[in-house]
């Protein structure tokens, strides 16, 4: 059957943008709030009618992703490109573990589904929910292993604000792997199908 490489390309820029927000935050000590927003809001839709949808309907929602992804496909190994590329290879073994450990899969569900009494007290960018997903991040994702190691400026690391923007940013990066496996995203399109997510990565980029 034929790749739909259009939604590939959107879960994986979903994937690039939760690295590339990460890396913000790690080194400026804020990021994006827009994308931020998008990428924080992508974990409260389980049903969603389409791949555009979890990302709030709008191809603009993923330019910071797309131009990140971009980065990664372009095998920049050096600096800021090699972090890029080693969060969202990081997040897709992450992802690996969590799709095989049923428990897991579960617990995070149920996690994110709890989430819906705090949202209605509370926005989703206010430190409570932060923290909240943080959590999520901490008792779900960090135990499958390997941790992914977040590198940058160690004052902003230690913040405990940071920290959890980092981990809420990371736990979306896992439900943008989540997708790209869903519909039909694998480790061999990096190595292979490089030029065509290229291509349409910048196809969509011009439209936005």
């Amino acid at each position: 059957m034929a790749k739909n490489y259009y939604d590939i390309t959107l879960a994986l820029a979903g994937i690039c943008q939760s690295a590339r927000l990460v890396q913000q935050l790690a080194h400026q000590g804020q990021c994006d709030e827009q994308p931020f927003s998008v990428s924080l809001n992508s974990l409260l839709d389980p049903n969603p009618p389409s791949t555009l949808a979890v990302f709030g309907n709008a191809e603009s929602n993923l330019k910071l992703g797309l131009e990140a992804m971009m980065g990664v496909l372009n095998a920049n190994r050096e600096g800021l490109g090699a972090e890029l590329t080693r969060y969202t290879l990081g997040l897709m073994v992450l992802e690996r573990k969590l799709n095989a450990n049923q428990d897991a899969l579960s617990e995070l569900s149920k996690r994110i589904g709890q989430l819906d009494r705090q949202l209605s007290h509370y926005d989703l960018l206010s430190d409570t929910l932060i923290s909240a997903l943080a959590a999520i991040y901490v008792d779900v994702i960090s135990p499958l292993g390997p941790r992914i190691q977040v590198t940058g400026t160690p004052a902003l690391l230690q913040n405990t604000q940071i920290q959890a923007k980092v981990r809420a940013t990371l736990l979306a990066g896992i439900r943008s792997t989540v997708l790209w496996q869903q519909v039909g995203g694998g480790r061999l399109q990096l190595m292979f199908g490089r030029n065509r997510l290229f291509k349409q990565a910048t196809q969509i980029l011009e439209q936005c």
